[in-house]
């Protein structure tokens, strides 16, 4: 491929949608637009690098987000892992919490937390979750540095694709792609770290002696991240992704997303720096391509908002990088909303149509869920206990005239110390239970414990009678915990 053909089809705009042809009053695809959607699919695209503002901020998030995933699976507290999601034993530890499958309403909420933060951002500046933070993005940017290293700028990996396979093109290759899966398979090995210790995985795997499920799964996410991050990129983005789908019915007017400024830059040409350009008709806009060189979907931005912009603001560094050179005022393109351009509101102007009702709605009940999730959290009782009735004996009478029914309580501790507790029943006259001394009970663990109680069968009436178990605990802080629970004893006819 020349460096000519390659810029032209880096710098043809994707069509916003395919075009179509009516007749007899069915809509029908145009044979011309669909194949040029399906070379669009096809096209490679080749991001120039690109530095500035927002080239910063994705950098730093870049190496934040690195830093907590590859870095949590190896923070100890309390003498294990802090972050681990131990399915085979149902406990998830996160610092020094630990979640039975019972908490899965913390999940629930966790969700609905999540889900209104995914809408408020989009509210408030459409896609940029998808710019800064999103794995996909984050990975790409992570291979596209690997490959700028290796293969060099825009220019010379349009260059070395375009020419014949040669050992120097193959030990190019070869080398990117071995850096990929390093990145890639240590990506998958740190993804099974938060499932099992971190730490005897690092000594199975210098052993080779995985289980067949961490094999599977470490080497499944190296391949999807390899996949995702190394070939599929922009198609992820543009294609695969739900999120670029229904993002256009949360954004308004007044959302700041990155925005051409077209009352401004246009009509585009080019000029020469000395020139006044206003007198020659032209706006600021030198159409020089770099927006369209740098973005990471292959999208000229100039072309209005498209569902396929991910809000990188790689463009609006590039173009502030032409302004400067040209000495003309920088953002033409920038973060606005559509309603500041065309009002030519000033930026103070445009921040106060960012407190919308729909954005104070989402931020007021994102603000009640989380103080409700954490005050839950920092109040909730470190016991738990869950009576189950034995079905295989409902109620029997015993020798010495008495009714006895059996139960199973399952016992939980839920904190990270030792426990000792004592059991009692009420809610029948001599009421008494058999094994119900003093109950130990390990950090973060679940015991069921058969328990007997016994009542004399004098003056009772046949049938249910409610009875209450209850629970006197000391954790390993000395503090005393009292629980109750409601039950069901049978009395037989």
């Amino acid at each position: 491929m020349s460096n000519a053909s390659a810029s032209d089809s880096a710098s043809r705009p994707a069509p916003a949608a395919i075009a179509r042809k009516r007749r007899g009053g069915e809509a029908t695809l145009s044979a011309d637009s669909l194949e040029q959607t399906l070379a669009d699919v096809r096209r490679k695209i080749y991001p120039r690098s690109v530095s500035g503002l927002y080239a910063r901020w994705r950098i730093a998030l870049v190496f934040l987000t690195q830093f907590l995933y590859y870095g949590l699976p190896w923070v100890n507290w309390n003498g294990r892992q802090a972050v681990l999601f131990d399915l085979g034993a149902r406990k998830f530890y996160i610092f020094g919490m630990v979640l039975w499958p019972q908490d899965v309403i913390y999940l629930a909420v966790l969700l609905v937390i999540s889900a209104l933060a995914l809408f408020l951002f989009t509210a408030v500046a459409g896609r940029l979750f998808c710019g800064y933070a999103c794995p996909q993005t984050v990975y790409t940017e992570i291979f596209m540095w690997i490959e700028r290293r290796i293969e060099g700028d825009r220019v010379a990996r349009i260059r070395l694709d375009g020419d014949p396979w040669s050992v120097r093109k193959v030990r190019i290759k070869a080398t990117k792609h071995a850096a990929w899966l390093l990145v890639a398979g240590w990506t998958g090995f740190t993804f099974i770290g938060y499932f099992a210790p971190m730490r005897e995985l690092g000594s199975a795997l210098a052993a080779f002696s995985l289980g067949p499920w961490q094999w599977f799964w470490m080497v499944f996410y190296a391949f999807c991240t390899w996949g995702n991050a190394g070939f599929l990129r922009e198609q992820v983005c543009k294609y695969m992704c739900p999120y670029a789908r229904f993002q256009s019915v949360m954004v308004d007017p007044n959302t700041w997303v990155v925005t051409y400024d077209q009352q401004r830059g246009d009509p585009r040409g080019g000029r020469s720096r000395k020139i006044d350009h206003h007198a020659q008709g032209l706006g600021d806009c030198v159409d020089c391509s770099l927006c369209v060189q740098v973005c990471p979907t292959g999208i000229d931005i100039r072309d209005g908002l498209q569902y396929m912009c991910i809000g990188c603001g790689a463009c609006a560094d590039a173009c502030d990088a032409v302004m400067e050179k040209m000495q003309y005022p920088q953002g033409l393109i920038r973060y606005a909303s559509e309603r500041s351009v065309q009002d030519k509101l000033t930026p103070a102007q445009a921040r106060r149509q960012l407190f919308r009702p729909r954005v104070l709605i989402y931020s007021a009940l994102i603000l009640v869920l989380v103080a409700i999730f954490l005050g839950s959290l920092a109040t909730r009782t470190p016991l738990r206990i869950d009576v189950i009735r034995d079905r295989a004996s409902l109620g029997r009478e015993v020798a010495g005239g008495l009714i006895e029914n059996v139960y199973r309580l399952q016992l939980i501790n839920v904190s990270e110390g030792d426990m000792t507790l004592t059991l009692r029943a009420e809610g029948l006259p001599g009421l008494t239970v058999q094994n119900g001394g003093a109950i130990h009970l390990d950090p973060a663990s679940n015991r069921l414990l058969p328990v007997v109680l016994q009542v004399p069968a004098q003056n009772l009436e046949p049938g249910p009678h409610t009875v209450h178990f209850r629970a006197q605990a000391q954790d390993a802080d000395g503090r005393t915990i009292e629980l109750e629970e409601k039950a069901s004893f049978i009395v037989p006819r």
